[in-house]
Protein backbone atom coordinates (compact mmCIF):
# COMPACT_ATOMS: atom_id res chain seq x y z
CA UNK A 1 0.00 0.00 0.00
CA UNK A 2 1.63 3.34 -0.84
CA UNK A 3 2.18 5.77 2.18
CA UNK A 4 0.20 3.80 4.85
CA UNK A 5 -2.68 5.66 4.90
CA UNK A 6 -3.77 6.71 8.51
CA UNK A 7 -7.65 6.87 9.20
CA UNK A 8 -8.94 10.36 11.31
CA UNK A 9 -11.42 8.91 14.18
CA UNK A 10 -14.69 10.06 14.87
CA UNK A 11 -17.18 8.83 17.03
CA UNK A 12 -21.73 9.28 17.29
CA UNK A 13 -22.47 9.12 20.58
CA UNK A 14 -20.32 8.02 23.44
CA UNK A 15 -17.57 5.28 22.28
CA UNK A 16 -16.93 2.05 22.96
CA UNK A 17 -14.70 0.22 20.98
CA UNK A 18 -12.48 3.69 20.34
CA UNK A 19 -12.83 4.83 24.43
CA UNK A 20 -9.27 6.26 25.61
CA UNK A 21 -8.39 7.64 22.35
CA UNK A 22 -9.53 11.10 23.56
CA UNK A 23 -6.53 10.41 26.22
CA UNK A 24 -3.50 8.83 23.87
CA UNK A 25 -3.12 8.00 20.11
CA UNK A 26 -2.31 4.59 21.27
CA UNK A 27 -3.85 2.59 24.26
CA UNK A 28 -0.79 0.43 25.59
CA UNK A 29 -1.58 -2.38 28.32
CA UNK A 30 -2.14 -0.23 30.79
CA UNK A 31 -4.42 2.60 29.11
CA UNK A 32 -6.02 -0.19 28.24
CA UNK A 33 -6.95 -1.69 31.44
CA UNK A 34 -7.43 1.55 32.95
CA UNK A 35 -9.97 2.13 29.92
CA UNK A 36 -11.61 -1.05 29.72
CA UNK A 37 -11.21 -3.03 33.42
CA UNK A 38 -9.79 -6.46 33.25
CA UNK A 39 -11.33 -9.19 31.07
CA UNK A 40 -13.75 -11.80 32.86
CA UNK A 41 -13.93 -15.28 32.45
CA UNK A 42 -16.54 -16.97 30.04
CA UNK A 43 -16.97 -20.82 30.23
CA UNK A 44 -17.64 -22.46 26.59
CA UNK A 45 -21.11 -22.18 26.61
CA UNK A 46 -21.81 -18.93 28.44
CA UNK A 47 -19.66 -17.29 25.61
CA UNK A 48 -21.74 -19.04 22.87
CA UNK A 49 -24.89 -17.39 24.91
CA UNK A 50 -23.38 -13.58 25.18
CA UNK A 51 -22.71 -13.88 21.03
CA UNK A 52 -26.46 -15.27 20.11
CA UNK A 53 -27.58 -12.65 23.08
CA UNK A 54 -25.94 -9.61 21.49
CA UNK A 55 -26.49 -11.51 17.55
CA UNK A 56 -22.96 -10.80 17.18
CA UNK A 57 -22.33 -11.16 13.77
CA UNK A 58 -18.92 -11.26 11.65
CA UNK A 59 -17.78 -7.20 10.80
CA UNK A 60 -15.51 -8.40 8.03
CA UNK A 61 -18.43 -8.45 5.15
CA UNK A 62 -20.18 -11.93 5.03
CA UNK A 63 -22.21 -10.83 8.62
CA UNK A 64 -22.23 -14.84 9.71
CA UNK A 65 -23.93 -15.23 13.42
CA UNK A 66 -20.33 -15.51 15.66
CA UNK A 67 -22.50 -17.80 17.70
CA UNK A 68 -22.88 -20.56 14.93
CA UNK A 69 -19.01 -20.26 14.24
CA UNK A 70 -18.08 -21.07 17.81
CA UNK A 71 -20.57 -23.93 17.55
CA UNK A 72 -19.80 -24.64 14.30
CA UNK A 73 -16.09 -25.25 15.76
CA UNK A 74 -16.97 -26.68 18.54
CA UNK A 75 -18.79 -29.42 16.99
CA UNK A 76 -15.66 -30.06 14.62
CA UNK A 77 -13.10 -30.13 17.26
CA UNK A 78 -15.57 -32.93 19.14
CA UNK A 79 -15.36 -34.82 16.10
CA UNK A 80 -11.59 -34.81 15.88
CA UNK A 81 -8.71 -34.91 18.27
CA UNK A 82 -9.97 -31.88 19.96
CA UNK A 83 -7.56 -29.48 18.74
CA UNK A 84 -8.39 -25.89 17.64
CA UNK A 85 -7.33 -22.67 16.60
CA UNK A 86 -8.23 -18.78 16.88
CA UNK A 87 -7.19 -16.58 13.43
CA UNK A 88 -7.49 -12.65 13.29
CA UNK A 89 -8.14 -11.46 10.26
CA UNK A 90 -6.36 -8.18 10.59
CA UNK A 91 -6.11 -7.57 6.64
CA UNK A 92 -8.18 -5.25 4.21
CA UNK A 93 -7.67 -6.30 1.01
CA UNK A 94 -8.94 -2.59 -0.57
CA UNK A 95 -7.84 0.87 -0.60
CA UNK A 96 -12.43 2.05 1.17
CA UNK A 97 -11.59 0.38 4.56
CA UNK A 98 -9.39 1.29 7.31
CA UNK A 99 -11.51 0.27 10.17
CA UNK A 100 -9.72 -2.72 11.13
CA UNK A 101 -6.64 -0.32 10.99
CA UNK A 102 -7.74 1.70 13.12
CA UNK A 103 -8.46 -0.38 15.58
CA UNK A 104 -4.98 -2.35 15.51
CA UNK A 105 -3.10 0.68 15.27
CA UNK A 106 -4.79 2.48 18.55
CA UNK A 107 -6.59 -0.02 20.49
CA UNK A 108 -4.55 -3.42 19.57
CA UNK A 109 -5.21 -4.76 23.27
CA UNK A 110 -9.44 -4.85 22.90
CA UNK A 111 -8.86 -7.31 19.65
CA UNK A 112 -6.29 -9.57 21.56
CA UNK A 113 -8.54 -9.67 24.28
CA UNK A 114 -11.38 -11.15 22.07
CA UNK A 115 -9.33 -13.24 20.44
CA UNK A 116 -8.12 -14.62 23.55
CA UNK A 117 -11.41 -14.87 25.33
CA UNK A 118 -12.50 -17.25 22.33
CA UNK A 119 -9.29 -19.16 22.22
CA UNK A 120 -9.97 -19.62 26.27
CA UNK A 121 -13.46 -20.98 25.68
CA UNK A 122 -12.29 -23.00 22.48
CA UNK A 123 -8.93 -24.39 24.57
CA UNK A 124 -7.30 -23.23 21.15
CA UNK A 125 -3.35 -23.13 21.98
CA UNK A 126 -2.40 -20.67 18.82
CA UNK A 127 -4.33 -17.25 18.14
CA UNK A 128 -2.29 -15.78 14.96
CA UNK A 129 -3.53 -12.43 13.59
CA UNK A 130 -2.86 -12.27 10.02
CA UNK A 131 -2.31 -8.49 9.00
CA UNK A 132 -0.83 -6.91 5.63
CA UNK A 133 0.47 -3.50 6.51
CA UNK A 134 4.16 -3.02 8.65
CA UNK A 135 2.48 -0.10 10.70
CA UNK A 136 -0.44 -2.85 12.18
CA UNK A 137 2.53 -5.86 12.74
CA UNK A 138 4.72 -3.25 14.79
CA UNK A 139 1.91 -2.16 16.86
CA UNK A 140 0.49 -6.09 17.29
CA UNK A 141 4.15 -6.90 18.10
CA UNK A 142 4.55 -4.36 20.86
CA UNK A 143 0.92 -5.20 22.06
CA UNK A 144 1.74 -8.82 22.70
CA UNK A 145 5.34 -8.01 24.62
CA UNK A 146 3.06 -5.69 26.78
CA UNK A 147 1.30 -8.31 27.74
CA UNK A 148 3.69 -10.59 28.23
CA UNK A 149 3.23 -14.40 28.90
CA UNK A 150 -0.27 -15.05 28.25
CA UNK A 151 -0.35 -18.97 28.38
CA UNK A 152 -1.31 -19.20 24.31
CA UNK A 153 0.82 -18.92 21.48
CA UNK A 154 0.34 -15.35 19.94
CA UNK A 155 1.80 -14.71 16.86
CA UNK A 156 1.57 -12.24 14.05
CA UNK A 157 1.87 -12.53 10.71
CA UNK A 158 2.53 -10.36 7.56
CA UNK A 159 0.60 -11.70 5.12
CA UNK A 160 1.13 -9.80 0.50
CA UNK A 161 -1.59 -6.79 -0.11
CA UNK A 162 -4.12 -8.02 -1.90
CA UNK A 163 -7.67 -7.80 -2.71
CA UNK A 164 -8.46 -11.62 -1.98
CA UNK A 165 -6.03 -11.76 1.41
CA UNK A 166 -9.25 -11.40 3.47
CA UNK A 167 -11.23 -13.97 1.93
CA UNK A 168 -10.70 -17.35 4.68
CA UNK A 169 -9.06 -19.85 2.64
CA UNK A 170 -6.78 -17.61 1.40
CA UNK A 171 -6.05 -16.11 4.29
CA UNK A 172 -5.23 -19.19 6.55
CA UNK A 173 -3.52 -20.93 3.17
CA UNK A 174 -0.70 -17.90 3.47
CA UNK A 175 -0.86 -18.60 7.77
CA UNK A 176 0.24 -21.83 6.80
CA UNK A 177 3.16 -20.87 4.60
CA UNK A 178 1.47 -21.19 1.00
CA UNK A 179 0.35 -18.77 -1.60
CA UNK A 180 -2.36 -16.38 -0.36
CA UNK A 181 -4.68 -17.35 -2.45
CA UNK A 182 -8.45 -18.80 -2.42
CA UNK A 183 -8.29 -22.86 -2.47
CA UNK A 184 -11.44 -22.92 -4.48
CA UNK A 185 -12.61 -26.23 -2.24
CA UNK A 186 -15.71 -25.29 -0.17
CA UNK A 187 -13.68 -26.66 3.12
CA UNK A 188 -15.01 -24.32 6.19
CA UNK A 189 -12.10 -23.04 8.15
CA UNK A 190 -14.15 -24.33 11.00
CA UNK A 191 -13.64 -28.07 10.06
CA UNK A 192 -9.95 -27.51 8.98
CA UNK A 193 -8.19 -24.12 9.08
CA UNK A 194 -5.07 -23.36 10.39
CA UNK A 195 -2.35 -26.07 10.44
CA UNK A 196 -5.16 -28.35 9.09
CA UNK A 197 -7.25 -27.96 12.78
CA UNK A 198 -10.71 -26.58 13.25
CA UNK A 199 -10.00 -23.05 13.65
CA UNK A 200 -12.46 -20.03 14.64
CA UNK A 201 -11.74 -17.07 12.01
CA UNK A 202 -13.39 -13.91 12.05
CA UNK A 203 -12.17 -9.97 11.37
CA UNK A 204 -11.00 -7.44 13.74
CA UNK A 205 -13.53 -5.62 14.96
CA UNK A 206 -16.11 -8.78 15.42
CA UNK A 207 -13.24 -9.63 18.26
CA UNK A 208 -13.09 -6.17 19.67
CA UNK A 209 -16.75 -6.62 20.01
CA UNK A 210 -16.73 -9.54 21.39
CA UNK A 211 -14.51 -8.44 24.39
CA UNK A 212 -16.39 -5.45 25.10
CA UNK A 213 -19.32 -7.45 25.11
CA UNK A 214 -17.61 -9.70 27.60
CA UNK A 215 -17.24 -6.59 30.26
CA UNK A 216 -20.54 -5.43 29.73
CA UNK A 217 -22.72 -8.32 29.63
CA UNK A 218 -25.68 -8.41 27.03
CA UNK A 219 -28.07 -6.23 28.74
CA UNK A 220 -25.84 -3.50 28.97
CA UNK A 221 -24.44 -3.92 25.80
CA UNK A 222 -28.03 -3.75 23.69
CA UNK A 223 -28.96 -0.50 25.78
CA UNK A 224 -26.96 1.09 22.64
CA UNK A 225 -28.13 0.81 18.96
CA UNK A 226 -31.65 -0.85 17.74
CA UNK A 227 -32.99 -3.89 19.60
CA UNK A 228 -32.78 -5.73 16.33
CA UNK A 229 -29.21 -5.00 16.03
CA UNK A 230 -27.56 -4.04 19.09
CA UNK A 231 -23.93 -2.09 19.44
CA UNK A 232 -22.28 -0.07 17.82
CA UNK A 233 -20.86 -0.15 14.14
CA UNK A 234 -17.10 0.81 12.63
CA UNK A 235 -17.48 2.87 9.25
CA UNK A 236 -14.65 3.73 6.98
CA UNK A 237 -16.14 6.89 5.14
CA UNK A 238 -14.43 8.41 2.00
CA UNK A 239 -11.65 5.95 2.60
CA UNK A 240 -9.86 8.56 5.08
CA UNK A 241 -12.53 9.02 8.07
CA UNK A 242 -13.30 5.58 10.40
CA UNK A 243 -16.64 6.60 12.10
CA UNK A 244 -17.81 4.29 15.55
CA UNK A 245 -21.81 5.19 15.39
CA UNK A 246 -24.52 3.51 17.35
CA UNK A 247 -26.69 1.23 14.76
CA UNK A 248 -29.73 2.58 12.91
CA UNK A 249 -27.83 5.86 12.81
CA UNK A 250 -29.12 7.82 9.72
CA UNK A 251 -25.93 7.39 7.32
CA UNK A 252 -27.26 11.43 6.02
CA UNK A 253 -25.87 12.47 9.35
CA UNK A 254 -23.04 10.19 9.44
CA UNK A 255 -21.86 11.70 6.01
CA UNK A 256 -22.72 15.10 7.47
CA UNK A 257 -20.48 14.81 10.51
CA UNK A 258 -17.26 13.87 7.66
CA UNK A 259 -18.14 16.85 5.83
CA UNK A 260 -19.55 15.27 2.77
CA UNK A 261 -22.70 14.70 1.68
CA UNK A 262 -24.76 12.13 -0.76
CA UNK A 263 -23.24 13.99 -3.86
CA UNK A 264 -24.02 11.77 -6.74
CA UNK A 265 -24.97 8.60 -4.98
CA UNK A 266 -23.16 6.66 -2.07
CA UNK A 267 -20.90 3.02 -2.41
CA UNK A 268 -21.84 0.88 0.35
CA UNK A 269 -19.79 -2.38 1.43
CA UNK A 270 -17.06 -1.28 -0.76
CA UNK A 271 -16.08 -2.25 -3.71
CA UNK A 272 -18.32 -5.90 -3.77
CA UNK A 273 -20.80 -3.34 -2.42
CA UNK A 274 -23.98 -1.91 -3.90
CA UNK A 275 -24.71 1.48 -5.06
CA UNK A 276 -27.69 4.01 -3.14
CA UNK A 277 -29.05 6.86 -5.17
CA UNK A 278 -28.84 9.98 -3.55
CA UNK A 279 -32.33 9.52 -2.20
CA UNK A 280 -32.15 6.43 -0.80
CA UNK A 281 -28.78 7.30 1.17
CA UNK A 282 -30.74 10.01 2.89
CA UNK A 283 -33.72 7.62 3.44
CA UNK A 284 -30.82 5.29 4.75
CA UNK A 285 -30.09 4.13 8.74
CA UNK A 286 -26.80 2.24 9.83
CA UNK A 287 -28.45 -1.16 10.00
CA UNK A 288 -29.22 -4.29 8.11
CA UNK A 289 -32.58 -4.20 7.51
CA UNK A 290 -32.79 -0.40 6.37
CA UNK A 291 -29.86 -1.53 3.77
CA UNK A 292 -31.48 -4.83 3.08
CA UNK A 293 -34.81 -2.54 1.88
CA UNK A 294 -33.34 -0.45 -0.01
CA UNK A 295 -30.81 -3.52 -1.92
CA UNK A 296 -27.61 -2.77 -0.26
CA UNK A 297 -26.03 -4.32 2.55
CA UNK A 298 -22.93 -2.60 5.20
CA UNK A 299 -20.45 -5.64 4.41
CA UNK A 300 -17.26 -4.87 5.61
CA UNK A 301 -18.36 -0.98 6.54
CA UNK A 302 -16.94 1.05 3.85
CA UNK A 303 -19.32 4.08 2.94
CA UNK A 304 -18.00 6.64 -0.12
CA UNK A 305 -20.00 9.18 -0.97
CA UNK A 306 -19.59 9.79 -4.95
CA UNK A 307 -18.85 13.90 -5.28
CA UNK A 308 -20.82 16.03 -7.78
CA UNK A 309 -17.94 17.10 -9.95
CA UNK A 310 -16.57 13.51 -10.86
CA UNK A 311 -17.55 11.40 -13.37
CA UNK A 312 -19.63 8.35 -12.49
CA UNK A 313 -18.77 6.55 -15.07
CA UNK A 314 -14.77 6.72 -15.24
CA UNK A 315 -14.53 5.97 -11.52
CA UNK A 316 -16.71 2.79 -12.04
CA UNK A 317 -14.62 2.21 -14.61
CA UNK A 318 -11.42 3.05 -12.73
CA UNK A 319 -12.14 0.78 -9.68
CA UNK A 320 -13.30 -2.05 -12.02
CA UNK A 321 -9.81 -2.16 -13.84
CA UNK A 322 -8.06 -2.50 -10.35
CA UNK A 323 -10.44 -5.46 -9.49
CA UNK A 324 -9.73 -6.68 -12.42
CA UNK A 325 -5.98 -6.47 -11.49
CA UNK A 326 -6.57 -8.29 -8.38
CA UNK A 327 -7.47 -11.33 -9.57
CA UNK A 328 -6.25 -14.42 -8.17
CA UNK A 329 -5.75 -15.92 -11.11
CA UNK A 330 -6.76 -19.17 -10.65
CA UNK A 331 -9.87 -19.75 -12.70
CA UNK A 332 -11.20 -18.22 -16.08
CA UNK A 333 -14.03 -16.19 -14.42
CA UNK A 334 -11.06 -14.00 -13.04
CA UNK A 335 -8.01 -14.22 -15.38
CA UNK A 336 -10.69 -13.58 -18.82
CA UNK A 337 -13.71 -12.73 -17.35
CA UNK A 338 -12.24 -9.72 -15.34
CA UNK A 339 -10.43 -8.19 -17.91
CA UNK A 340 -13.21 -8.76 -20.04
CA UNK A 341 -15.71 -7.05 -18.73
CA UNK A 342 -13.24 -3.99 -18.04
CA UNK A 343 -12.38 -4.10 -21.50
CA UNK A 344 -15.90 -3.56 -22.57
CA UNK A 345 -16.91 -1.18 -20.16
CA UNK A 346 -14.01 1.11 -20.86
CA UNK A 347 -15.08 0.73 -25.03
CA UNK A 348 -18.62 1.56 -23.69
CA UNK A 349 -17.79 4.62 -21.67
CA UNK A 350 -15.82 5.57 -24.95
CA UNK A 351 -18.46 5.81 -27.22
CA UNK A 352 -19.02 2.22 -27.78
CA UNK A 353 -22.85 2.41 -28.72
CA UNK A 354 -25.18 0.18 -27.32
CA UNK A 355 -24.09 -2.74 -28.64
CA UNK A 356 -20.68 -2.06 -25.82
CA UNK A 357 -23.46 -1.93 -23.26
CA UNK A 358 -25.33 -5.30 -24.08
CA UNK A 359 -22.20 -7.03 -24.55
CA UNK A 360 -21.25 -5.21 -21.23
CA UNK A 361 -24.10 -6.92 -19.65
CA UNK A 362 -23.71 -10.40 -21.47
CA UNK A 363 -19.70 -10.48 -20.03
CA UNK A 364 -21.11 -9.79 -16.62
CA UNK A 365 -23.33 -12.35 -16.18
CA UNK A 366 -20.86 -15.04 -17.84
CA UNK A 367 -18.80 -14.90 -14.92
CA UNK A 368 -21.60 -15.49 -12.17
CA UNK A 369 -21.25 -18.56 -9.79
CA UNK A 370 -18.66 -19.87 -11.63
CA UNK A 371 -15.68 -18.57 -9.71
CA UNK A 372 -13.06 -20.09 -7.78
CA UNK A 373 -14.09 -17.44 -5.01
CA UNK A 374 -16.46 -14.87 -4.64
CA UNK A 375 -14.01 -12.24 -6.69
CA UNK A 376 -15.79 -12.71 -10.16
CA UNK A 377 -19.58 -12.49 -8.94
CA UNK A 378 -18.20 -8.89 -6.73
CA UNK A 379 -17.37 -7.59 -9.28
CA UNK A 380 -19.89 -7.52 -11.54
CA UNK A 381 -22.53 -6.86 -8.65
CA UNK A 382 -20.55 -3.90 -8.09
CA UNK A 383 -20.88 -2.84 -12.23
CA UNK A 384 -24.45 -3.90 -12.44
CA UNK A 385 -25.40 -1.77 -9.26
CA UNK A 386 -23.52 1.37 -10.89
CA UNK A 387 -25.39 0.63 -14.14
CA UNK A 388 -29.05 0.40 -12.40
CA UNK A 389 -27.59 3.83 -10.26
CA UNK A 390 -26.43 5.98 -13.05
CA UNK A 391 -28.10 4.29 -16.13
CA UNK A 392 -28.34 7.93 -17.79
CA UNK A 393 -24.92 8.52 -17.13
CA UNK A 394 -23.28 5.39 -19.23
CA UNK A 395 -26.06 5.68 -21.64
CA UNK A 396 -24.71 9.21 -22.78
CA UNK A 397 -21.24 8.18 -22.31
CA UNK A 398 -22.34 4.90 -24.55
CA UNK A 399 -23.99 7.45 -27.87
CA UNK A 400 -20.92 9.59 -27.35
CA UNK A 401 -22.17 12.77 -25.55
CA UNK A 402 -20.83 11.55 -21.97
CA UNK A 403 -20.70 14.12 -18.83
CA UNK A 404 -17.84 16.62 -19.71
CA UNK A 405 -16.44 15.72 -16.12
CA UNK A 406 -13.32 14.88 -15.18
CA UNK A 407 -12.43 11.36 -13.03
CA UNK A 408 -11.08 12.60 -10.02
CA UNK A 409 -10.35 9.43 -8.37
CA UNK A 410 -13.15 10.04 -5.78
CA UNK A 411 -12.98 6.29 -5.34
CA UNK A 412 -9.57 5.39 -3.42
CA UNK A 413 -7.05 3.22 -4.81
CA UNK A 414 -3.41 2.57 -3.80
CA UNK A 415 -1.39 4.57 -5.33
CA UNK A 416 0.96 2.47 -6.87
CA UNK A 417 -1.83 -0.25 -8.51
CA UNK A 418 -2.20 2.02 -11.14
CA UNK A 419 0.16 0.80 -13.37
CA UNK A 420 2.10 -2.14 -11.32
CA UNK A 421 4.77 -4.10 -12.87
CA UNK A 422 4.23 -7.35 -14.11
CA UNK A 423 6.29 -10.65 -14.23
CA UNK A 424 7.12 -11.67 -17.78
CA UNK A 425 7.63 -15.29 -18.76
CA UNK A 426 9.61 -15.57 -22.73
CA UNK A 427 8.36 -18.84 -23.99
CA UNK A 428 11.17 -19.46 -25.82
CA UNK A 429 13.29 -19.61 -23.31
CA UNK A 430 11.51 -21.04 -20.84
CA UNK A 431 12.16 -24.67 -19.83
CA UNK A 432 9.71 -25.60 -16.92
CA UNK A 433 12.72 -25.67 -13.84
CA UNK A 434 9.80 -24.03 -11.81
CA UNK A 435 12.29 -22.24 -9.41
CA UNK A 436 10.01 -18.99 -10.14
CA UNK A 437 7.20 -20.69 -7.89
CA UNK A 438 9.39 -21.71 -4.80
CA UNK A 439 11.01 -17.58 -4.86
CA UNK A 440 7.12 -16.04 -5.11
CA UNK A 441 4.03 -18.60 -4.89
CA UNK A 442 1.73 -15.68 -4.12
CA UNK A 443 2.28 -14.26 -8.04
CA UNK A 444 3.53 -17.40 -9.84
CA UNK A 445 1.33 -21.11 -10.74
CA UNK A 446 2.20 -23.86 -12.45
CA UNK A 447 0.12 -25.45 -15.17
CA UNK A 448 -0.12 -29.34 -14.99
CA UNK A 449 3.30 -29.12 -17.17
CA UNK A 450 5.12 -27.65 -14.68
CA UNK A 451 5.42 -24.57 -16.64
CA UNK A 452 4.28 -21.11 -15.31
CA UNK A 453 0.55 -20.59 -15.88
CA UNK A 454 0.53 -17.28 -17.34
CA UNK A 455 2.85 -15.37 -19.33
CA UNK A 456 2.09 -11.84 -17.92
CA UNK A 457 1.12 -11.52 -13.99
CA UNK A 458 0.71 -8.68 -11.62
CA UNK A 459 3.98 -7.85 -9.49
CA UNK A 460 2.18 -6.55 -6.36
CA UNK A 461 4.62 -3.49 -5.03
CA UNK A 462 5.12 -5.97 -1.28
CA UNK A 463 6.62 -8.81 -3.93
CA UNK A 464 8.60 -6.42 -5.95
CA UNK A 465 11.93 -7.79 -4.32
CA UNK A 466 10.98 -11.53 -4.69
CA UNK A 467 10.54 -11.46 -8.10
CA UNK A 468 13.69 -9.74 -8.91
CA UNK A 469 15.39 -12.74 -7.12
CA UNK A 470 12.94 -14.89 -9.11
CA UNK A 471 14.25 -13.20 -12.19
CA UNK A 472 17.64 -13.70 -11.24
CA UNK A 473 17.43 -17.61 -10.32
CA UNK A 474 15.72 -18.41 -13.45
CA UNK A 475 18.84 -20.52 -14.92
CA UNK A 476 17.02 -19.95 -18.72
CA UNK A 477 17.24 -16.21 -17.90
CA UNK A 478 12.98 -16.40 -19.13
CA UNK A 479 11.69 -14.03 -16.62
CA UNK A 480 12.04 -10.02 -16.55
CA UNK A 481 10.07 -7.49 -15.14
CA UNK A 482 8.08 -5.21 -16.97
CA UNK A 483 6.63 -1.48 -15.52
Amino acid sequence: MSGEPRPSLGCVGAPRLLAGLDQAARLDRVAHLTTHGQMPRYRPEELVDLAENIDLRGRGGAGFPFAKKLRSVMRSARAGDGQTAVVVNGSEGEPSCLKDTALLLHTPHLVLDGALLAAAALNSEDVVVGVTRRDVEQSLRQAVAERGPAGRRVQVTLLPERFVTGESTAHVNGLNGGPTLPSGQKVRTSDRGLNGVPTLFSNTETFAQLAVAARLGALDFRATGLPSEPGTIMLTVAGNTVVETPSGAALSYILELCGTDPGQGVLVGGFHGKWLTPANARAAEISRESLDRLGARLGAGAVMPLPMDTCPAGEVARVTRWLAKESAGQCGPCVRGLPAIADVLDEAIRGGGKPALEMLELRMKAVLKRGACSHPDGTSNFVASALRTFPDEFRDHALGSGCGRRVLGALPLYEDDESPERLLVDWTLCRGHGLCVDVLPDVVRLDLDGFPAEASMVVPRAQRQKALRAVRRCPALALRIQD
